[in-house]
């Protein structure tokens, strides 16, 4: 197995990127790896230093699982065509035959297949840490070899055991098992893959180089070459290389990347800028503070991947069930030998280690190993015909579970994109007078407030006259002339610089603020003459989807990189009491983790960069598929077309999959447990009876199609 050559515990530090465990820290290697103590695979502590690294365990295990898949179709046909003695199909072939055709086919998906699983099962009883894969390696080793001794030397078999014309063997149920086992070893590890992707995504948001001023002029660097202290030169549309502040010169940078919200932010000389952020219309120079690892769009990486690699509590769980499960089980069988040996009837010793054998085979996580793939696979399913994507069995359960909803508000609650709110004109001027002379100027305009307002005017069917002489003042507005008269718009800064007075729009201009919109001042001759009010509209489903979250019983929260009033306004609309405002990345994932910590089950919905590391944070992170690739990568549940409404429809397959889980679990632990004791002789002393191994092969076959059964129920639940 490729990735088992990469472990380098103790020593993987100086290699360069460290990939460790999440519920094992202490586990570390120089590469993609397999956990020594759980099997699980490991994850890349710096994700930004590990971009790069292909992971061979995702091939490696694609291969197999090709394979297996290959020869295990045709091995489970010619098990169930198997013929008994006088069938018609025995005519055909002898049993031998049919026997050796399934070795021949089982052999390369158990021992090849299977190889990485054995090794695994290895270490952990080495580290003495038994786990899922212990199980697995025991089980399917031993049906593997039974069936091999079965088929080669019968006759050392007890004539208990020779029912039916030979002993039976269980070739098809160590196959089964190792393809289903690669099934989801290839969807952990293509889900790691897809969030790798996702993070790259981030890191290529910073520009390969940066524009450094010297004494010579601007020179272009490599971006790693930049240090603190260093001088840059942004022009406009660029991206911001690093984190810093402006020292000279005015622009709007588009800081969506960081708070979420749409509209350009104004800086001025002392205002900080970050890096990954896009430059407006202005250029300006900035001082470079803070490089490299420390700054703000790499903390994202580092949080989103911190906290998907905390993110697996169903993994300790799967730890402490397998850590009980299997010492019992081996105990059994121990016990079955020595009790059979020295006290059974002759031949004893070999009735000892057939019964051994035998509750290893009924203990073989058959239909435990179908119990949650089959309900996932078949939800997955039912939830993408839903416009649900869910990406595992783990977010199913805790989607199901739980109790607090936290929602981003730009794109999330709302569209995302700035629409007039309403034109507030002061006396002797008309609001379509001034929303036609504001949409003359703001058509040259690339701001997305501009759009919006040209937008309107064209739905008013206003006649939008041509504009002169535009000229515009970064960070602060536009000016120029139309129809005639010298029209001005922006901030009060804007009107300020023009030599215009903008308090008789204070009042104007607070109201709107209020109620959570953006005031876009006007000025015609150098008189103030009235706002234009801008404003990101809430969806059409929300308020409808966020009654229905109430009436689930869920709290609901908003956390937003928006200001207090804003968010405030939005979520009076929307019922939402518990509101954090003017968070950054950090500061979201940081609630998240507080609700976390005071016992709160916290799903996060959100669709911006800006709520990567929250969604990762979350037991279960939301994302709308109309948002960026960072925050859908790091999210557990995509909304294909953002419609909030089909939040309900998660949480309703999450609860019908989850009981379904559970139901297949019963049914699977009901077999092991009525198998165990049966296949080790319990009704041998009070009746004679012992496991005939074709009823036991029986019994694992209806454990399995009662679990695909039930889970197939899920196809057709009404969300």
């Amino acid at each position: 197995m490729p990735c088992d050559d990469h472990r380098a515990p103790g020593g993987a530090e100086a290699g360069g990127a460290v990939w460790t465990c999440p519920m094992h820290p202490q586990e570390v290697a120089a590469g993609p790896a397999a956990c020594a103590v759980c099997g699980m695979a490991l994850e890349a502590r710096d994700p930004a230093a590990a971009a790069s690294v292909e992971d061979p365990e995702l091939a490696a295990m694609t291969r197999r699982l090709r394979v297996a898949v290959a020869l295990g179709v045709p091995l489970l046909a010619v098990a169930m065509l198997e013929p008994l003695p006088g069938a018609p199909l025995a005519a055909l072939a002898p049993r031998p035959l049919w026997l050796w055709l399934q070795c021949a086919l089982a052999t390369p998906v158990v021992l090849w297949g299977g190889w990485p699983f054995f090794l695994r099962a290895w270490r952990s009883v080495r580290n003495r840490a038994p786990n899922m894969f212990t199980l697995i390696g025991l089980g399917t080793g031993a049906a593997w070899l039974y069936s091999v001794a079965a088929l080669v030397a019968p006759g050392l078999f007890p004539a208990a055991f020779r029912a039916g014309g030979g002993v039976p063997v269980y070739f098809e149920a160590a196959g089964v098992i190792v393809a289903l086992v690669l099934l989801g070893q290839v969807l952990e590890l293509r889900g790691r893959r897809r969030t790798g992707r996702a993070l790259q995504a981030l890191l290529a948001m910073a520009p390969a180089t940066a524009r450094v001023l010297t004494p010579d002029g601007a020179r272009e660097r490599p971006l790693d070459a930049v240090r603190p202290g260093d001088r840059l030169l942004v022009k406009p549309g660029e991206t911001v290389p690093v984190d810093g502040v402006v020292i000279e010169g005015r622009s709007a940078v588009n800081e969506a990347m960081m708070t979420g919200e749409p509209v350009p932010v104004e800086k001025a000389p002392g205002d900080a800028v970050t890096g990954g952020t896009v430059n407006g219309a202005g250029a300006f120079a900035m001082r470079a503070e803070r490089v490299g690892a420390e700054t703000l769009l790499r903390q994202i990486v580092r949080l989103v991947g911190e906290a998907q690699r905390s993110a697996v509590p169903i993994q300790r769980l799967a730890d402490v069930v397998s850590g009980r499960l299997v010492p019992a089980v081996v105990a059994v069988a121990v016990v079955t030998a020595l009790a059979w040996g020295l006290f059974g009837p002759a031949p004893s010793w070999a009735y000892g280690l057939v019964n051994a054998v035998a509750v290893l085979i009924v203990a073989c996580p058959c239909a435990l190993g179908l119990a949650a793939p089959m309900a996932v696979t078949v939800a997955l399913g039912r939830g993408a015909r839903a416009g649900v994507l869910i990406r595992h069995a783990a977010s199913l359960e805790a989607l199901a579970r739980i109790d607090t909803l936290a929602f981003d508000k730009t794109g999330t609650l709302t569209e995302g994109r700035p629409r007039l709110r309403a034109v507030r004109a002061l006396p002797g001027w008309s609001e379509e007078a001034l929303l036609a002379r504001a949409a003359a100027l703001e058509a040259v305009s690339e701001h997305p407030l501009a759009e919006a307002v040209v937008e309107a005017a064209a739905a008013r069917g206003l006649s939008i006259p041509p504009a002169a002489d535009v000229a515009v003042h970064p960070g602060r507005g536009l000016s120029g002339t139309v129809a005639g008269h010298a029209v001005a718009l922006g901030n009060e800064a804007a009107l300020r610089a023009l030599g215009i007075d903008p308090a008789p729009l204070a009042d104007l201009a607070r109201a709107e603020r209020e109620a959570g919109a953006t005031s876009v001042l006007i000025a015609v001759d150098g008189a103030p003459a009235g706002i234009a009010a801008l404003a990101d509209p809430l969806k059409a489903d929300a308020p409808a989807a966020l009654r229905a979250l109430h009436g689930e019983g869920l709290a609901v929260a908003l956390l937003t990189g928006d200001d207090a009033l804003t968010a405030r306004a939005a979520a009076a609309a929307l019922g939402i009491a518990e509101v954090e405002a003017g968070l950054s990345p950090a500061a979201k994932a940081a609630a998240i983790e507080r609700w976390r910590a005071e016992g709160r089950i916290v799903a996060m919905a959100g669709d911006g960069i800006n709520d990567a590391p929250a969604l990762a944070a979350a037991h279960v992170g939301i994302a709308m598929g109309t948002g960026a690739d960072a925050a859908i990568g790091a999210a557990d549940v995509t909304l294909v077309k953002g419609d909030l409404r089909a939040l309900l429809r998660a949480r309703a397959l999450a609860r019908a999959a989850l009981g379904t889980i559970r139901q297949n679990l019963i049914f699977a632990f009901l077999y092991n447990g009525l198998g165990v004791p049966v296949a080790a002789g319990a009704l041998f002393l009070p009746a004679g009876i012992l496991l005939d191994p074709m009823i036991a092969a029986a019994a694992m076959s209806l454990s399995s199609v009662s679990v695909v059964v039930n889970a197939l129920r899920l196809a057709r639940v009404r969300l």
